[in-house]
C-alpha cells in the first residue's frame, strides 16, 4: 500500500491521480507491436558472426564463400561502415564507436561483432555464417579491471597516449581512458580535525539491465536512396543521426520508427543491429530484419560496469564528517565510455561535506562496452558511500539514520562537482526514515538484521518536442519525441489535461517518427516527464493563447478581456459569455481552423531525487542464504503526476536493487569469457525471491519544473546495495565489502570472520 508524505496535491484536477494505461490493452491482448514483430515484403533474415576470442588481431576475413552461395543474398564487414575511427578516449553514454557494431581491426571480447549475412530466413543465415573464413591472431587479454590499470597488463589500444604515473597504490597506464576529478575545501585540514578516520575499499561485478526483449531492428533502403528503420530502442533520434554517421548519409534520407520497448534500463540507448540491418539491405534491395538472441544480448550488448571504489571518511565523535575523498574506477569494456561523470558527481550526495575530493577513471578491459543501468553509475558509490557511514554511525555509537540526518545536505549546499542544491528532499527523505514504523519495530529473531541505506539520481533534461491537435468534439491528440518505457505518455497526457482543465481521458498521447515530431532527446536520466512534461505544459498554453484568440472574434472584444479557467472560456466584464473548451472547438473551422499547440525547448531546473530503503533480513548460518523479511522503499517524487506509476517506479528499481545486492553478476572463467549467458543461469530476482516493497512517496516539489517534477525512474535502484548489506551485516556480524551479497561468499565470510555470530 502506498504512503504519501509531504505535498498537498497542489490544487491539481489531473495531476496526483492514477488514469488507467492508455497502451495497456494493446499489450495485455498481444497486438502492441514490438521491435521484432515488424513483417515487411520480400523481408529477409541477418545473423552476425561473432568472434571466438576474448583478444585478437583480425588478420584477414574472407566471404568469399559466403557471398558465392545462392542462399546468401549479402554480406557486410566494417569496410561497409563509413570509417569514424575512435576520436579521443571518451565516448558519450550510448554513442557506440563503428568498431563495436563491426570489428575492422581487432576484436576485445567474446562475442564482437565481426560480419554479417542476410539470408532468407534466419535458421539458414545463422548456418551459412560458417562460410565466412575470419583468421585471427589470439592476444594477451585482461578481464579484471584492477589488473588492466597496472603498468603490465596487456594493452587494449596500442595507439593512445599512456597517462603517466601512479595513483595510490594502483598504477594508471595506458588502459585508463579518461580522469575525472574534483575537489574543494581543504581535505588534508578536514581529515587532521576529524577524531575518526576511517578507510575501505569496495568491488561490485557487471550486472545486466535484465530486459526481456532482446535488440531487434529492421531496415529498409529503398532505390531513391531513402532509408527506414523500424527498432527497439530508447532514442530514435539517436539511433537516426547514429547510423547516418556510420553510414556517410545525411539524417534526411533516415527516417526512424520506434516500437515499444520490452524493458531498457538505459541498455537500449545504444545500438548495434541497426547500423548493420541497413548495410545488408542496402546491398541486398530487400528489407532485412535482425534480432539477437538471449546469449547475444549478455555477451555482445552492454551491461553495466564492474568497478573498484576505496572511499576514505573523517569525522568528529560528535557525528560531523569533516573530509571524505574517494578513489572510483568503472569498467568501460572494449571501449571507453563508463558512467564516470555521473558516478563522481553523485559521490556522497546526500550529505553537506565541506572538504572532499574524488577521482574517477575511465577503464577499458576485454568485456562488452559498458552501457547506462538506471542511474548509470550511482548503485556502486552509492553502496560504498552508505555502507561506511552505516559502520562510522555504528562505530560512533549514532543511531544511522540521526548521523545522516546531522550531516544531511540542503538547500544551498553543494555536491562534489560543485553543483550548488537547490530545494532538494535529502532530509525530507531521512525523516520519513526515521518516523516510519518500520524503522522502529523491534527485530525479532536469532540471525535476522535491519539495514538502511540512500540513494539518489541527478535527473537530467534535454530537448523535447510536442504537438497537440485539437479534435472537433473537444479532445486533444498529443504527438510527442520521448519513446515510452514506463507509462509516460499517460504522465505527458496528463500534464496537458491538467494545463486545459480537461479530464485525462480527454488527451490521447503517441510517440511520433523522425519524421512526425521535432528532435528529442533519448529517454534516458529519468528526463521525460520533466522534459516533455514542460514541452506539453508550453503546448497547452500555445492552445489556450488560440482559444482565447477564437472567443475574442466571437464576442468581438480584446484579448484582454478573456480569461481562460480550468477548462472554460470567460468574458471578464460580462459573465454571461462563457464557452467550454469543447464548444470553442466545435466551432474551429469557422473561426479560423484547426487549433494545434506545438512546442519545442530544453528546459533547465531538472533536479535530483533522494531515496532510502529499510530492509530487515534473515541469513540462514548453514547456507549464507538470504531471507527479505521486510522492505520499505522512500522516494522523493518532487510532485507524483500519476502516483501508482511512482510506486511501480519504486518497486521495480529496487527489485533491481535487490538483484544486483544479492544474486547478480557476470561469472567470467578463466578464458575471460561470461559463462552464464542465459537467464537459467544468471540470477535475476523472481517473484519468489521478492517481498512485499511497501513504497512511500515523499513531495518535495521541485521550483524548477510548472508543477514540480522531479525524475522517479532511476534514483530508486542504488539505495538497495547498502541496505542488504548493512542489513546483512547485523544479522551475521561480518561486513562484507563486494557485491553480490551471494550464498557462498557471505558462508565463506562468516567461517573467515572470528567475529561473526549469530543472533
Amino acid at each position: 500500500m502506498t504512503t504519501k508524505t509531504g505535498g498537498s496535491n497542489g490544487g491539481y484536477r489531473v495531476v496526483g491521480t492514477s488514469p488507467i494505461k492508455q497502451d495497456g490493452l494493446g499489450k495485455v491482448t498481444g497486438k502492441a507491436r514490438f521491435g521484432a514483430d515488424v513483417h515487411l515484403p520480400g523481408m529477409l533474415h541477418g545473423k552476425i558472426l561473432r568472434s571466438p576470442h576474448v583478444h585478437a588481431r583480425i588478420k584477414s576475413i574472407d566471404t568469399g564463400k559466403a557471398e558465392a552461395h545462392s542462399d546468401v543474398k549479402a554480406v557486410v564487414t566494417s569496410a561497409d561502415l563509413f570509417p569514424t575511427p575512435l576520436a579521443g578516449r571518451q565516448i558519450v553514454q550510448g554513442q557506440t564507436v563503428s568498431e563495436n557494431v563491426l570489428a575492422r581491426d581487432k576484436v576485445y571480447y567474446k562475442g564482437h561483432a565481426v560480419a554479417a549475412i542476410a539470408a532468407t530466413s534466419p535458421h539458414v543465415a545463422e548456418e551459412l555464417l560458417s562460410l565466412i573464413e575470419v583468421e585471427y591472431e589470439p592476444l594477451p587479454f585482461v578481464s579484471d579491471i584492477e589488473e588492466a590499470m597496472r603498468a603490465d597488463a596487456p594493452v587494449l589500444h596500442e595507439h593512445w597516449d599512456l597517462i603517466e604515473g601512479p595513483r595510490e597504490d594502483l598504477e594508471v597506464r595506458g588502459n585508463v581512458a579518461a580522469h575525472e576529478h574534483h575537489r574543494f575545501g581543504d581535505v588534508e585540514k578536514g581529515m587532521a580535525e576529524a577524531d575518526l578516520v576511517m578507510e575501505r575499499e569496495y568491488r561490485t561485478k557487471l550486472v545486466h539491465q535484465g530486459y526481456i526483449e532482446p535488440h531487434a531492428a529492421t531496415a529498409w533502403w529503398v532505390q531513391d536512396g531513402h532509408l527506414s528503420i523500424w527498432c527497439t530502442s530508447q532514442g530514435h533520434f539517436a539511433v537516426r543521426d547514429n547510423v547516418a554517421r556510420l553510414l556517410g548519409i545525411p539524417v534526411s534520407d533516415i527516417s526512424v520508427v520506434p516500437m515499444e520497448v520490452g524493458g531498457g534500463f538505459g541498455g537500449k540507448l545504444a545500438f548495434y543491429l541497426e547500423p548493420v540491418a541497413s548495410a545488408l539491405s542496402r546491398k541486398s534491395g530487400h528489407p532485412v530484419k535482425m534480432t539477437m538472441s538471449q546469449t547475444e544480448v549478455f555477451e555482445a550488448s552492454g551491461p553495466t560496469p564492474g568497478s573498484y571504489v576505496k572511499m576514505k571518511m573523517g569525522v568528529t565523535k560528535e557525528g560531523r564528517i569533516t573530509a571524505a575523498q574517494a578513489f572510483i574506477a568503472l569498467e568501460a569494456g572494449a571501449f571507453p565510455g563508463a558512467p564516470l561523470d555521473n558516478a563522481c558527481a553523485s559521490t556522497l550526495v546526500p550529505y553537506n561535506i565541506e572538504n572532499i575530493q574524488v577521482d574517477g577513471y575511465d577503464v577499458v578491459n576485454n568485456k562488452p562496452k559498458t552501457q547506462a543501468y538506471r542511474a548509470p553509475g550511482v548503485p556502486v558509490v552509492s553502496f560504498a558511500g552508505e555502507c561506511l557511514v552505516d559502520e562510522i554511525a555504528e562505530k560512533l555509537g549514532l543511531d544511522p539514520i540521526e548521523f545522516r540526518l546531522r550531516n544531511a545536505a540542503g538547500e544551498g549546499s553543494r555536491r562534489v562537482d560543485g553543483v550548488k542544491h537547490g530545494r532538494i528532499g535529502a532530509k525530507d527523505v531521512m525523516e520519513a526514515v526515521e518516523a516510519h514504523p518500520h524503522y522502529v519495530a523491534p527485530v525479532d529473531g536469532r540471525n535476522r538484521g535491519r539495514g538502511v541505506g540512500m540513494g539518489f539520481c541527478r535527473n537530467n533534461s534535454g530537448t523535447s518536442c510536442a504537438i497537440a491537435n485539437v479534435n472537433p468534439n473537444g479532445t486533444v491528440n498529443l504527438v510527442e519525441g520521448s519513446v515510452d518505457l514506463s507509462g509516460t505518455r499517460v504522465v505527458v497526457a496528463q500534464q496537458l489535461a491538467e494545463v486545459l482543465g480537461l479530464p485525462a481521458e480527454a488527451v490521447s498521447a503517441q510517440v511520433g517518427d523522425t519524421d512526425t515530431i521535432g528532435y528529442t532527446s533519448a529517454t534516458g536520466g529519468s528526463g521525460v516527464a520533466f522534459k516533455t512534461g514542460w514541452a506539453v505544459y508550453e503546448a497547452g498554453q500555445d492552445i489556450i493563447r488560440q482559444m482565447v484568440q477564437r472567443a475574442a472574434l466571437m464576442w468581438e472584444t480584446p484579448e484582454g478581456q478573456v480569461r481562460y479557467v480550468g477548462g472554460t472560456v470567460q468574458h471578464m466584464s460580462d459573465t454571461e459569455l462563457r464557452l467550454t473548451f469543447r464548444e470553442i472547438a466545435e466551432t474551429m473551422e469557422e473561426t479560423g481552423g484547426t487549433i494545434v499547440g506545438k512546442a519545442n525547448l530544453n528546459p533547465p531546473g531538472a533536479s535530483g531525487s533522494y531515496t532510502a530503503n529499510i530492509a530487515d533480513v534473515e541469513v540462514d548460518p548453514e547456507t549464507g542464504k538470504v531471507d527479505i523479511l521486510r522492505y520499505t522503499a522512500f522516494q522523493d517524487a518532487g510532485t507524483a503526476i500519476h502516483p501508482a506509476y511512482v510506486e511501480g517506479q519504486m518497486q521495480g528499481g529496487s527489485s533491481q536493487g535487490i538483484g544486483w545486492a544479492l544474486n547478480e553478476e557476470y561469472f567470467i572463467g578463466e578464458e575471460g569469457w561470461m559463462t552464464n549467458s542465459s537467464f537459467l543461469d544468471y540470477r535475476i530476482p523472481t517473484i519468489a525471491d521478492l517481498p512485499m516493497i511497501d513504497p512511500v512517496i515523499v513531495e518535495v516539489p521541485n521550483p524548477g519544473h510548472p508543477f514540480g517534477v522531479r525524475g522517479v525512474g532511476e534514483a530508486s535502484i542504488p539505495a538497495p546495495l547498502a541496505t542488504l548489506a548493512n542489513a546483512v551485516y547485523r544479522a551475521t556480524g561480518v561486513r562484507i565489502y563486494e557485491l553480490p551479497l551471494s550464498s557462498a561468499s557471505i558462508l565463506k565470510a562468516i567461517k573467515d570472520s572470528s567475529g561473526g555470530h549469530q543472533r
